[in-house]
C-alpha cells in the first residue's frame, strides 16, 4: 500500500485549513453580517462563538481525521467498527458533493470577473451596462456552464499533484498573496473619500443590536467560515503529523480566518459607502455593487480603478478556489482509500460528477429557472440543503462522536499528541466540555433559529 501522504510543516496545515476556512463568505457575508449586527459588538460576539461553537468541531474533525488517518468513511470505519455511525461517515462523503457542485457555479461567476476586469470592462463601460451584467451573465446560462467548468478543472489539476505538490505548494503560495491583495484594496478603500462612514459602520460597536437571533447568526456564520461538519477539516487533519499540536493549528486557522474576514471588510465596506451605495449582501455585493463601484470611481485615474478591480477579482477567485480544493480533496480521498483508485482516476471522477451536477445549478439561472422545488430554485435548493441542513448536522454528530462515542483516553491521546505535549488538565477538561455539551447544544439551538425566523 502507498504510504500516505503528510503536510511538511505547521506552516503548511496553518495554510491549508486557512485556505479552506476562507472563501466567498469571509469576503462578502461578514462584512455585512458585522454591519448589520453592531459592528465591533457583533465581532466580540463572533470571537466569542468561535471559541465555544466553532473551535471544539473543529478539534472534533482535527481528533478523528489524525486518530484514524483516514478520509470520512474509512475513519468510522476504524474508529467504530460495526456501528451505525458508518452512516456519518457516508453522510459526510455525499455532503462535499453537493457543496461544491454549486460552489464550483460561484466560483465560475468569478472566472468570469476575473476575465472581465482584465478587459477593463469596469472602467469603460457605463453604470447601467455593469448594473445589469451580472443578471445578463447568470441567465446565459451555457457562458456559466463554461466558467463552472474552467473553474472545476483549476481545482482538479491541483487536487491530482497530490498533498504536498499540489494543496501544499498551492496554499503555501496562494495564502500569503491573497493576504497581499486584501490589504493593498483595503488601503485603496480607506483612502477614497468619503470611505470613513464604511469603517464606522463595521467597527463601532452597537450593543443595542444584540439578540438571539444575532448571537444564532455570530454562531453560525463562525460555523461556516471554517468550513465544518463537511469534512474538509477532517480529511486535512489525516495529513497532519503526530507531533503537531493540533490546539495550535486550531487556533492559527481560526485567527487567520478572522483577520482575513476582518481585511475583507475594510477592504470592501469604505468603497461602498464612498460610492454612497447601501450596502448589499450576498453575491450582489461581489458581482453587482463592486463593479459599479469600479466603474463610478475610475474618473481621471481609471487605470488605478481598473487595477483594483483586477486586484480584487483575483482575489475572489483564489479564495473561491482555496476552499474548493479542500472540498475536492474530501471526495477524490474518498475514492481513492474506499475504492481502490489511483488519485488521478479518483479526481476525473468527481469531476465528472461535479461537473454534471453544477450544469443544473449554472442553468437553474436561465433555462432551468422554472425548475422550482419548494419555492427555489436547483441552485438555491443545493445551497439550503447543504448550509441549513448537512453542514450543521454533520458537526453535530462530529461532536457527538468524539464527546460521546470515543474514549476520552484516546481523545487526551490525540489531544496531547499522547501525552508529549504537557496541557494543563484543566485545559482538556473545558476543551471536552465544549465538545460533549456546548457545542450539540449551539448547533440544535441554531436549527431552532432558523426554523424559527
Amino acid at each position: 500500500m502507498k504510504e500516505r501522504e503528510n503536510f511538511g510543516s505547521r506552516f503548511a496545515v496553518i495554510m491549508a485549513m486557512a485556505g479552506s476556512a476562507i472563501g466567498l463568505g469571509n469576503i462578502w457575508r461578514f462584512p455585512y453580517m458585522v454591519g448589520e449586527y453592531g459592528g465591533g459588538a457583533f465581532i466580540i460576539v463572533y470571537v466569542i462563538a468561535g471559541i465555544v461553537l466553532a473551535l471544539p468541531i473543529f478539534l472534533s474533525e482535527a481528533i478523528i481525521g489524525r486518530r484514524s488517518r483516514s478520509n470520512t468513511f474509512g475513519a468510522m470505519r476504524k474508529l467504530a467498527p460495526g456501528s451505525r455511525w458508518k452512516w456519518l461517515g457516508l453522510l459526510i462523503a455525499v455532503t462535499p458533493m453537493l457543496l461544491l457542485s454549486y460552489y464550483s457555479v460561484v466560483g465560475g461567476w468569478a472566472v468570469e470577473y476575473l476575465f472581465k476586469s482584465l478587459a477593463f470592462e469596469f472602467t469603460t463601460s457605463s453604470p447601467g451596462e455593469i448594473s445589469s451584467m451580472f443578471q445578463t451573465f447568470t441567465s446565459n446560462g451555457w457562458m456559466s456552464v463554461i466558467m463552472h467548468t474552467i473553474f472545476l478543472a483549476i481545482v482538479s489539476i491541483i487536487i491530482a499533484g497530490g498533498v504536498k505538490k499540489g494543496i501544499e505548494v498551492f496554499s503555501n503560495i496562494t495564502m500569503p498573496v491573497l493576504f497581499v491583495m486584501i490589504v493593498i484594496i483595503a488601503v485603496y478603500s480607506v483612502m477614497l473619500p468619503g470611505a470613513r462612514a464604511g469603517v464606522d459602520y463595521l467597527l463601532r460597536p452597537d450593543f443595542s443590536k444584540i439578540n438571539l437571533s444575532v448571537i444564532t447568526a455570530a454562531m453560525g456564520q463562525s460555523f461556516y467560515s471554517l468550513s465544518l461538519g463537511v469534512g474538509t477539516i477532517l480529511i486535512y487533519s489525516s495529513y497532519v503529523r503526530k507531533d503537531e499540536n493540533l490546539l495550535v493549528s486550531g487556533v492559527g486557522t481560526a485567527v487567520f480566518d478572522l483577520f482575513f474576514a476582518i481585511l475583507a471588510g475594510v477592504a470592501v465596506m469604505p468603497a461602498v459607502f464612498a460610492a454612497g451605495i447601501a450596502p448589499g449582501a450576498g453575491p450582489g455585493l461581489v458581482f453587482e455593487t463592486l463593479p459599479y463601484i469600479f466603474s463610478k470611481m475610475s474618473g481621471e485615474v481609471s487605470w488605478l480603478s481598473g487595477l483594483i478591480a483586477i486586484i480584487f477579482f483575483l482575489s475572489i477567485l483564489v479564495a473561491a478556489l482555496s476552499s474548493a480544493i479542500s472540498i475536492m480533496e474530501a471526495c477524490v480521498a474518498y475514492f481513492c482509500e474506499e475504492q481502490n483508485m489511483s488519485r488521478r482516476q479518483a479526481t476525473v471522477l468527481v469531476f465528472a460528477i461535479l461537473w454534471v451536477l453544477g450544469v443544473f445549478c449554472a442553468l437553474s439561472f436561465g433555462p432551468l429557472k422554472g425548475v422550482v422545488f419548494w419555492g427555489r430554485n436547483i441552485f438555491d435548493l443545493m445551497d439550503g440543503l447543504c448550509s441549513n441542513i448537512l453542514m450543521p448536522l454533520g458537526g453535530l454528530l462530529f461532536s457527538l462522536f468524539v464527546g460521546w462515542k470515543m474514549s476520552s483516553s484516546d481523545v487526551r491521546d490525540e489531544f496531547t499528541n499522547g501525552g508529549t505535549l504537557k496541557f494543563n488538565s484543566a485545559i482538556f477538561s473545558v476543551v471536552l466540555f465544549l465538545i460533549r455539551f456546548v457545542a450539540p447544544v449551539t448547533i440544535i439551538l441554531i436549527y431552532i433559529t432558523n426554523i424559527l425566523v
